[in-house]
């Protein structure tokens, strides 16, 4: 869900070639139309100072995007792709959206091209946008299949994959935990990330609601493998709300956070857990690898992927969500993960 006050990106796992790489031979979204969409760069993340380290994180560049078609707004989530050289994102009333990302060798970000979009396509042919259930928050890649989660109704739609033309319909539904049915209809399913071959939880789709029951209580998780649904918490602290997930190379798994209220105003942090921490049961609280207030470059950060570059390093690439608002922005930023 996006931030609702107006005071106020990427889970990147391709498993049909290689998880990591983000490579793909296939073209996406060449029936969606296209739009304009301009970018101005944001050269330093901390307002003020030409720091570009942030503990085990080295800030590699971002730009605003800019466009006068509301519909380049809401971004919820997004997966990297083709290197990081293209990226897809899903808004929050179920429109697809797709760039080609001109960057460096080193995956800095320097413009935006071919950017166009289309809308969610139901099984009825229909559209989804504008109706109910397309509140659609957090997507994955499952082989074969993406998987897109929607708040409010909280169901999780599969998708073929690749979405060569955009114009794709619904190929079914995943079936959630009735704890997950249960999730608050504006603090649903935010995240949500498959785990990739050949790690500890390989096969195993991970889900994270964005708020638990109460404002004070851990955000719930839920693990589901071979068709069964178990659960997890997440220690909630210092008044964040869950937004999107990704998994990293090694099978650990990073949750992005945002805060909004009046007594901190924005923030946006980045947890790492171990793989071997997400397990039934357990109570998992990470390492912070990144935390930033109003004094950075941020807006309400919604979108995680993770991609490993030519030169294998690997790249977080972030993506706000500006609610369609005059008042905030849409954000894509990089960083190299060093450690």
């Amino acid at each position: 869900m996006g931030l609702r006050l107006k005071a106020a990106a990427f889970s990147v796992l391709l498993f049909p070639l290689s998880p990591f790489s983000g490579a793909s031979a296939q073209d996406i979204l060449t029936a969606a139309a296209p739009v304009t969409v301009k970018t101005e760069p944001v050269k330093s993340f901390q307002v003020g100072r030409d720091n570009d380290q942030f503990g085990k994180l080295t800030y590699l560049g971002g730009m605003e995007l800019i466009s006068a078609d509301r519909n380049v707004g809401g971004l919820s989530s997004l997966i990297s792709l083709k290197g990081g050289s293209e990226f897809l994102a899903v808004t929050d009333n179920g429109l697809w959206f797709a760039a080609t990302v001109e960057q460096d060798a080193d995956g800095r970000p320097l413009g935006l091209s071919n950017t166009r979009y289309t809308p969610l396509i139901q099984a009825s042919g229909k559209p989804f946008n504008g109706h109910y259930g397309s509140d659609t928050e957090a997507m994955t890649l499952d082989g074969a299949s993406l998987l897109v989660s929607a708040e409010g109704v909280n169901r999780i739609y599969r998708f073929p994959w690749p979405l060569t033309t955009g114009k794709e319909p619904v190929t079914g539904e995943i079936k959630v935990s009735p704890a997950i049915s249960e999730l608050r209809s504006s603090k649903g399913m935010e995240t949500m990330a498959m785990a990739p071959a050949g790690t500890p939880l390989a096969g195993t789709l991970v889900v994270v609601g964005e708020r638990g029951p109460g404002d004070a209580d851990d955000l719930p998780g839920f693990l589901l493998r071979d068709g069964k649904w178990e659960r997890f918490t997440v220690a909630r602290s210092d008044r964040f709300d869950a937004t999107d997930g990704a998994f990293l190379p090694d099978g650990d798994f990073l949750l992005l956070e945002r805060r909004f209220n009046l007594r901190d105003l924005v923030g946006m942090r980045i947890r790492r857990f171990a793989a071997a921490d997400l397990v039934p049961g357990a109570r998992v609280t990470g390492e912070v690898l990144l935390e930033a207030d109003y004094g950075y470059q941020i807006d309400n950060m919604e979108g995680l992927a993770v991609h490993v570059n030519e030169k294998g390093q690997t790249i977080l690439t972030l993506l706000s969500d500006n609610n369609r608002s005059l008042l905030q922005r849409t954000l894509l930023l990089r960083f190299r993960l060093d450690g």
